[in-house]
C-alpha cells in the first residue's frame, strides 16, 4: 500500500480542490518557476515552456481531485508537466538522437579533477544545450528531474540500459565540453 505523504501546502490544495481561486493563484506562484524550469530544460525554447506552463497548471487543476497525497503536490505537478513536455515532443515528432559511442572512456576520471572553480551553472547548461535532443533529454530527466532509469525507458520508450549508457555518455560529453571551456578560460 502507498503510504500517503504529508503536504505543506494541504490548506492550499484542499482550497483549490473546492474552487477557490485565490488558493490556485496561491499554488501557481508557489510552483510555476520550477515547473517552467523543468519545462525549459527539456523544450530548450522559452515560448514553449510558457506554453507548456499554462497547460500544465490547467491540467493539473481540472485533474485536483485525482491528487491523493501519494507524493508531494510538486512531485505530482512535476509528472504532469514532464508528459506535456513529452506529448509536446511526440506531436511535433522531435527526433530524440542520442550520443554514439564515443569510444574508450578510460581516463575520464582523471579529466574529471581538472575541473575549475570558474565551473558555473550556466557553463553546464550550456555543455548539455551541445548534447542530441535524446541524450539531453535522459541526461536532465535523471540528473535534474530526479527520475531513476526505469522510468526514464518508460517515458521515451527506450529500454533501461540503452537510457543508462546515454545517460553515461551524455555525461562524458558534458564532461569534455566543460574540460574544454575550461582551456579556453586560460
Amino acid at each position: 500500500m502507498a503510504e500517503t505523504q504529508i503536504d505543506i501546502h494541504k490548506e492550499l490544495i484542499e482550497q483549490s480542490k473546492q474552487g477557490d481561486n485565490v488558493a490556485q493563484y496561491r499554488l501557481y506562484q508557489l510552483y510555476a518557476k520550477a515547473m517552467y524550469n523543468v519545462a525549459l530544460r527539456m523544450m530548450r525554447n522559452r515560448e514553449t515552456a510558457e506554453d507548456l506552463l499554462q497547460e500544465s497548471f490547467t491540467d493539473a487543476f481540472k485533474r485536483l481531485n485525482s491528487f491523493r497525497y501519494e507524493s508531494s503536490f510538486g512531485t505530482w505537478l512535476k509528472t504532469i508537466v514532464v508528459n506535456n513536455c513529452l506529448n509536446e515532443i511526440k506531436r511535433r515528432k522531435i527526433d530524440l538522437q542520442f550520443v554514439d559511442d564515443m569510444g574508450n572512456h578510460e581516463g575520464a576520471e582523471e579529466q574529471e579533477e581538472r575541473y575549475k572553480p570558474w565551473l558555473s551553472v550556466e557553463h553546464v547548461k550550456a555543455a548539455m544545450d551541445e548534447l542530441p535532443n535524446g541524450s539531453r533529454m535522459i541526461f536532465s530527466l535523471y540528473l535534474l528531474e530526479g527520475y531513476d532509469h526505469r522510468e526514464i525507458a518508460q517515458i521515451l520508450n527506450i529500454s533501461e540500459s540503452n537510457s543508462k549508457s546515454q545517460y553515461m555518455r551524455a555525461r562524458i560529453r558534458v564532461k569534455e565540453i566543460l574540460i574544454s571551456m575550461g582551456h579556453e578560460k586560460r
